[in-house]
């Protein structure tokens, strides 16, 4: 058999050495960058429902963005399957960083409270004559111990601390932790973020309560 000349040579060499890659780069698509489909968004609503006769006050509020740790302030969904691990949900993710998110639903919920006259982020351009801090510290679904139920369901716990100052002398007039567990009916992405919804709704509706109450108390003895 007469050999290949050169051109054709290299022409055969070079296929030879990219004929395995094919199937190795087709079975490693889902590892490229993109790949897959993207995250599911969720996010969560403001307390709308209080009980009858929340105080009504003729002062402004601004809230603080929530601090929050680094395993918080993000977008993913936490989970702990020990007390020492935090890990995240697969593909679901809330449409915010938690603490952004919480802080938007905090506002709602004052504002559906009726109890205010204004509301509003310290960034904004708001005379306001209390500021509202707050910490996220707990915001997450738990696996472990009592965590979960017999279908594999987690309980969500959300815990806040919050101090109200007032202003301009930034004097804390009240500080409280709110805190709320909801367990999930199964272990369904859907149903985990309704647990994560009804255990905030819970901590807004006594943050909003309460932050009404000690302001208003507070002026009146000032």
């Amino acid at each position: 058999m007469k050999p290949a000349d050169g051109p054709t040579r290299r022409r055969l060499l070079q296929a030879a050495a990219l004929a395995p890659l094919g199937p190795w780069l087709a079975g490693c698509e889902s590892l490229l960058p993109g790949a897959g489909p993207p995250p599911r968004l969720f996010e969560l609503t403001p307390k709308t429902t209080f009980r009858p006769g929340i105080p009504k006050v003729d002062w402004q509020l601004g809230l603080e963005l929530p601090f929050a740790p680094a395993s918080l302030n993000t977008t993913r969904i936490s989970l702990q399957n020990t007390p020492t691990e935090v890990e995240y949900y697969a593909r679901a993710n809330w449409t915010d960083r938690a603490p952004l998110m919480v802080q938007t639903a905090m506002i709602q919920s004052f504002e559906a409270s009726g109890g205010i006259v204004a509301v509003g982020r310290e960034a904004v351009a708001l005379r306001a004559d209390y500021l509202l801090r707050s910490e996220l510290r707990k915001f997450e679904a738990e696996y472990f111990d009592d965590g979960r139920s017999a279908n594999g369901a987690p309980l969500v716990r959300v815990r806040i601390n919050a101090k109200l100052v007032a202003m301009p002398r930034r004097a804390i007039v009240g500080a409280q932790d709110f805190e709320a567990s909801w367990r999930a009916t199964s272990n369904r992405i859907e149903a985990v973020v309704e647990a994560f919804d009804e255990a905030l709704g819970r901590v807004l509706k006594n943050l909003v309560e309460w932050t009404l109450t000690v302001g208003e108390e507070a002026k009146r003895g000032s």
